[in-house]
């Protein structure tokens, strides 16, 4: 079992790598770069032009606990993170991203993040 989990992240870590590779983040379109643990969910943008983050929103942002309900799936959750994520991006005049998914399959949590960005304005 210890030897599966330490494969795991090692593809997770690979994929997150050649991912990385190809996109690149500037002030004018900035990376929205995703990371999901078991219960909470990340987003931010980040200008890797200057190395600092634009914006953020996670699950824990106050905006978006106040939006949740207890019967919420983590799915309907990360759909809120990203339409305040696209709602905060607007407010500093962003309309485009590039998407960095880390690795993650494009599914689930990811795609629904990536939805709700897209509902909220954003295009990538």
């Amino acid at each position: 079992m210890l030897r599966q989990e330490r494969l795991k992240k090692i593809r997770l870590a690979r994929r997150r790598k050649r991912v990385r590779k190809k996109i690149f983040g500037a002030s004018e379109r900035p990376r929205l770069c995703v990371y999901k643990s078991l219960k909470q969910i990340y987003a931010q943008l980040v200008d890797d032009g200057a190395g600092r983050t634009l914006t953020a929103v996670s699950s824990l942002t106050r905006e978006v606990k106040s939006q949740t309900k207890p019967e919420d799936t983590k799915s309907v959750v990360s759909k809120k993170v990203g339409l305040l994520l696209a709602q905060k991006a607007k407010e500093l005049g962003i309309t485009l991203v590039v998407f960095d998914r880390s690795g993650y399959p494009y599914h689930g949590r990811i795609k629904s993040l990536a939805e709700g960005a897209r509902e909220g304005g954003l295009g990538f």
